[in-house]
Formats: structure tokens, C-alpha cells, sequence
């Protein structure tokens, strides 16, 4: 580290171009007078009095004006820094209460550089994530994130996986716990992520695999974009990969918030040959006069989160109810097509 790197670590500690000046001319000479002092720092000798009582309150200098002439000495070293470290560490729990209280809101858009950075935002992402989690990333990056990944499944969280990059050997009894279902690719995907329809993504799979890339990630928090993330990942490059693995069904009754976790577990339950049942949440779609709620026998699914695919487009996930001997179709946020829009699903099965 040069003197100007060094000055300009001290300086966000407050301190003055002349006082780093000073204060490096001060640990350069050890004990010294003020005279000497100002002459290796040029600054007058009034300056340095001036400024060695202000360091000594700092913790920087000891000042001996017993002596004569004064005489200046710099601290230990590894005493300075101790009390710098003891005094960020006393602000943090104020700052973390601040920012806690002041947290950003709204949309956000960052773009990262480092592969540190790209690895954290992700682990952060999915400890968020509450409902559904769409992730692709070169299969060599597992094992770093193999814990959050896990601990996001325990709580009930969809999770999608997809690795890239992937080999004949690749050993599938380890993916086991990772995700709710896992593809693997034998082409080096982009590494791309969504949470809760919200946050998202996108990097260039050498960010991650390269030490000397110069490529760039960008991460949203946009729910208007965050979506179409989505959409890429389950029209472009999911139903391309291989399943590998798939969690067993889920133990029912259960509500869902995560439109597509209770197709996917709709799924899973009707490929068991179960008769399975659900009482839906929201609101008809178009000028379809239904009630609000809806309960009835689930009697189809259209899908493609996992095989075998019973949907016409990739990204359709969707369910008929039988109520009372009418059909019903029930969609997620932003259905169209479907007679309904399900704000929440509860699943249960079907007492014969």
C-alpha cells in the first residue's frame, strides 16, 4: 500500500489532508519534536501543537509538554487500530437499528461486478424468498449455496433448480433437498434468478466461473420485470433440461399464497393417483359472474414444472375445479384465459 492508499483510509476515519500529513510524519520519525515534525510534514510548528493535541484526543499521538521543547510520539500501532475497531463496532447496532427503519423501498436496479457479490446477493435472495424461486447457475456453484438452498426448501418455498454445465457422472442422489425439482443441462446456462415474482438476477455464467471475467450482473427489484425473468427461464431453457430429480408430495392440507407451488403440488398428488380437493380465493376473471371463493374436486391440471407435461405452452399453470358439477378453470395473478383468478389455494385431500 503507496502513501496516498494509506491517506485515503485514514481520511474516512475524518481526518485532513495536513493531518495525515502530520500524522505520517509523526509515525515516521517516532518520538520527536514539533520543529522536526513541521519540517517533514511542511506545516508550521504552531500547526503541529495545534494538531498533536487533536490527534492525542483521537488516540493517534501521545503529547509530553512536560518535556522541553514538547515531545511528540505516535501510538502503537495496534492500539490505534484496537480503538478504531472498538468504535465502528460501537456504531453498528445504531446503524443497523437506523437502516432498519429507513430501509429502501421501491424499485430498484443495481449492477455488480464482483463474483463475491453476485453469490451474496443470491444467498440473501433466497433466505427472502416466501413463495417461489426460479434458479439457474453452472453446477460447479452448488456446493456454495447447497445450504440456503436446502433451508429455503424446508420452509415450504417452491423451488425450481436448474445447473448447467452438468456431465454423465453427475451424481443424482446429492441433489436430493437442494430444490423441489432439479434439471441439469449439459450447456453452460446463464446464471438467472427470480424470488417471489419481485426480485431478480441476471449474469453471465463466466462471472461466476471465471476469476478474470469482466463480464457485469444486474439485479432488480421490480415486479413489473421480475416476471418476465420468470417467464424466460420457464419458456427457454426448462423445458430444454433434463429432470433429474423430485421432491416427494407435500403433506396436505395446505394454503398457498405461490399460485404455481400449489400446481406443483397439484401435480405431485394427482400423478399418485390421489383425489385431491380445493377451496380457492379471489375473483372471476373478465364479466363471469362467480362468488369470491370456490371449492370443489380437482379434476385436471395444466403444467409444465415438472414431467410429465400436461399444459399447451410452457409457461401455463392452471387447474379445473369441479363445483357441483361445473367446470371451473383457475388461474394465478393475471389469469385471462382462465374463468378464475386464485389470490390463495388450499389444498386438501379428498375424504372418500
Amino acid at each position: 500500500m503507496d502513501t496516498d492508499d494509506l491517506g485515503d483510509l485514514l481520511a474516512q476515519f475524518g481526518l485532513s489532508a495536513k493531518e495525515i500529513d502530520t500524522y505520517l510524519a509523526i509515525l515516521d520519525h517516532g518520538e520527536s519534536k514539533a520543529s522536526t515534525i513541521a519540517d517533514a510534514a511542511d506545516v508550521s510548528k504552531r500547526y503541529v501543537y495545534s494538531i498533536s493535541e487533536e490527534l492525542e484526543d483521537r488516540g493517534f499521538v501521545e503529547v509530553d509538554d512536560h518535556a522541553v521543547p514538547t515531545v511528540i510520539r505516535p501510538v502503537q500501532p495496534e492500539t490505534v487500530i484496537g480503538r478504531l475497531t472498538d468504535s465502528v463496532e460501537a456504531i453498528e447496532p445504531e446503524l443497523q437499528s437506523r437502516y432498519t427503519t429507513t430501509e429502501r423501498t421501491g424499485e430498484q436496479f443495481e449492477v455488480i461486478k464482483s463474483r463475491q457479490t453476485v453469490l451474496k446477493r443470491i444467498e440473501e435472495l433466497l433466505a427472502a424468498a416466501e413463495t417461489e424461486v426460479t434458479l439457474s447457475l453452472p453446477v460447479e456453484i452448488l456446493p456454495q449455496i447447497r445450504s440456503t438452498l436446502e433451508e429455503t426448501v424446508d420452509r415450504g418455498v417452491l423451488v425450481l433448480l436448474l445447473l448447467g454445465g452438468t456431465d454423465d457422472d453427475q451424481d443424482i442422489a446429492s441433489l436430493a433437498g437442494t430444490a423441489s425439482t432439479v434439471r441439469t443441462w449439459d450447456a453452460l446456462v446463464p446464471t438467472m434468478l427470480t424470488v417471489d415474482a419481485q426480485h431478480g438476477l441476471l449474469a453471465p455464467s463466466q462471472l461466476l466461473t471465471s476469476s478474470t471475467s469482466e463480464t457485469k450482473a444486474i439485479s432488480i427489484s421490480q415486479p413489473q420485470l421480475a416476471p418476465v425473468f420468470a417467464g424466460s427461464f420457464l419458456a427457454n431453457y426448462w423445458p430444454t433440461a433434463e429432470e433429474r430429480y423430485v421432491s416427494a408430495p407435500g403433506e396436505l392440507p395446505r394454503t398457498f399464497e405461490g399460485f404455481r407451488n400449489a400446481v406443483f403440488q397439484i401435480a405431485l398428488h394427482r400423478a399418485t393417483d390421489s383425489r385431491i380437493e380445493a377451496t380457492v380465493t379471489g375473483s372471476p376473471v373478465g364479466d363471469r359472474d362467480l362468488p369470491s371463493t370456490l371449492s370443489g374436486e380437482i379434476v385436471a391440471v395444466r403444467q409444465s414444472l415438472v414431467r410429465p407435461v400436461s399444459s399447451t405452452v410452457p409457461i401455463e399453470n392452471a387447474f379445473e375445479l369441479d363445483v357441483d358439477g361445473e367446470r371451473y378453470t383457475i388461474g394465478g395473478t393475471g389469469a385471462f384465459l382462465e374463468d378464475f383468478e386464485a389470490e390463495s389455494v388450499t389444498v386438501r385431500a379428498l375424504e372418500e
